[in-house]
């Protein structure tokens, strides 16, 4: 339709110079019909050879340049892995990184929103990063076909990065040490052989701890009966609450705590350690996807997007999910060595909006039950 158009045109035009030449005119020789068919092709080739160039995109690696600063709330080790990684693909981009709970990044990037100094989130419960979303710009990243909706932001504000189950995880030798059973569900935890044995942080502190506090409302009761199953969880925690999600399993991998309420990221990183080991709580648990985000009005956003575009890649999923264990969340993927199938496990009815819009009254009135 498009050809015809122009054909047309083109024949309007001559007629209409021709009516303007001041009654001369001047009588040119037609092109041979398979001249013109010859110079069609030539433009339809050429203009395929653009669209290809364009889809191919317009960057080697190397030709990135410049700096991308990374907040992040992820261990050390898969962390500095990914990072590294990239670094390896785009060798002249400088990566920056600052670590911490995912509470505190959000709050400083929403602080800094006036001048921001992050330009990509990566990591933390997607329900912690939603509500912090107007800090965000939305942004479709180049994996976003092998991505279920589940794990993505309806306005492409977050996208899921690894989901994450929330496990038991536990000391075999201090357990066995005392006779006791392993625990198999969060109601386990309330009984009175684990008082001062469990290891949380505060949910204010830490984007998984908020996962587990809501995880552990909607299994229990729901959001309103559910907080009677919280009250007696903290009065087993006898006063002892963590302020890093990390020390969770790490104190209890050293034999400081019994049993800690983790991810299923952080308890798979000692597969090989014969002290500890880990269940999915059978009375249902959650797998909330970690998220990356672009944040709005960033000062590297080139870089930003390419950093996003990276760690959805199969290159950086297989390798965090191959040596950390964190489950890919690419559907063209199989979940790596020693991850029970989703399928398999108990989940709750997670309530994502929920969690997400009353996340400020839902840390308030644990921090009230802490005062009580």
């Amino acid at each position: 339709m498009r050809k015809m158009l122009s054909v047309s045109l083109a024949a309007l035009m001559a007629l209409s110079l021709a009516g303007c030449g001041g009654g001369k005119t001047e009588l040119t020789t037609a092109a041979p019909a398979e001249t013109k068919a010859e110079e069609t092709k030539a433009e339809e080739t050429k203009a395929e050879e653009t669209k290809a160039e364009a889809a191919a995109g317009e960057k080697a690696p190397e030709d990135y340049s410049g700096t991308v600063v990374v907040y992040s709330p992820h261990d050390a080790d898969p962390l500095n892995a990914g990072v590294n990684l990239f670094m390896k693909t785009y060798p002249n981009v400088k990566v920056e990184v600052v670590a911490a709970g995912t509470g505190e990044l959000c709050n400083r990037i929403a602080a800094e929103t006036a001048n921001p100094i992050a330009d990509v989130l990566w990591g933390g419960g997607a329900d912690s990063l939603a509500a912090f979303k107007e800090y965000f710009a939305p942004y479709v990243c180049a994996n976003d076909d092998v991505i279920d909706d589940a794990y993505k932001d309806p306005d492409d504000l977050w996208i899921g990065e690894s989901p994450l189950p929330m496990v038991l995880f536990y000391n075999k030798e201090l357990i066995e040490k005392d006779g006791m059973s392993i625990p198999e569900t969060w109601e386990d935890l309330t009984k009175p052989e684990w008082k001062g044995k469990i290891a949380y942080c505060l949910p204010s502190k830490s984007g998984s701890a908020y996962t587990q506090l809501c995880t552990m409302i909607l299994g229990h009761g729901g959001k309103e009966d559910g907080w009677d199953f919280v009250k007696k969880l903290y009065d087993n925690l006898d006063g002892k609450i963590l302020d890093s999600s990390g020390k969770c399993h790490k104190m209890v991998a050293d034999g400081e705590y019994y049993v800690g309420l983790t991810i299923e990221k952080s308890a798979i990183q000692y597969k090989d350690d014969p002290k500890v080991g880990f269940v999915y709580p059978k009375d249902g648990t959650s797998a909330v996807p970690d998220g990356v985000a672009l944040v709005k009005g960033c000062p590297n956003e080139e870089n930003a997007k390419l950093f996003i575009d990276f760690v959805t890649s199969k290159e950086c999923q297989t390798e965090q999910s191959g040596n950390w264990g964190r489950r890919p969340v690419r559907n063209d993927m199989e979940v790596g060595e020693g991850l029970a199938k989703l399928s398999d496990i108990v989940l709750v009815d997670y309530d994502f909006d929920w969690a997400a819009n009353e996340k400020e009254q839902i840390i308030e009135k644990f921090n009230d039950i802490m005062v009580e």
